[in-house]
């Protein structure tokens, strides 16, 4: 009759466990509260780093930008004698080339916060 020693084995292996689980986790959860509540703060501590990263880079390539339309638009003129309407037209097409750029930054912002 090994089977109904194997099947009391299995039995008593089963109760075992049903009794230890709970007790296990009650003993274990002032532990691993903290370690979780530990793992939540450094990522959301990693989520506010890289949101800095991003509007300080953001900041920079609107700076980058910014600058280099002024030296275009400095060696426009240079190069240009009329400083009438084209420039002007400089300007706007200038004006409109940063808006898609910063909106295109700021799309990719939204993206990353959305992930």
């Amino acid at each position: 009759m090994p089977r109904i020693d194997n099947l009391s084995k299995g039995i008593a292996i089963g109760i075992g466990i049903a009794v230890l689980v709970p007790v296990a986790i009650s003993t274990l959860a002032p532990v691993i509260r903290p370690v979780a509540r530990g793992a939540v703060k450094t990522g959301i501590r990693a989520i506010e780093k890289g949101r800095e990263f991003i509007a300080e880079t953001t900041e920079a390539v609107e700076d980058i930008v910014a600058e280099t339309q002024a030296e275009l638009r400095s060696e426009f003129m240079n190069e240009s004698g009329d400083h009438g309407s084209t420039i002007d037209d400089v300007e706007t097409v200038e004006a409109e080339n940063l808006n898609a750029e910063t909106e295109a930054v700021q799309d990719n912002i939204r993206s990353m916060h959305n992930k």
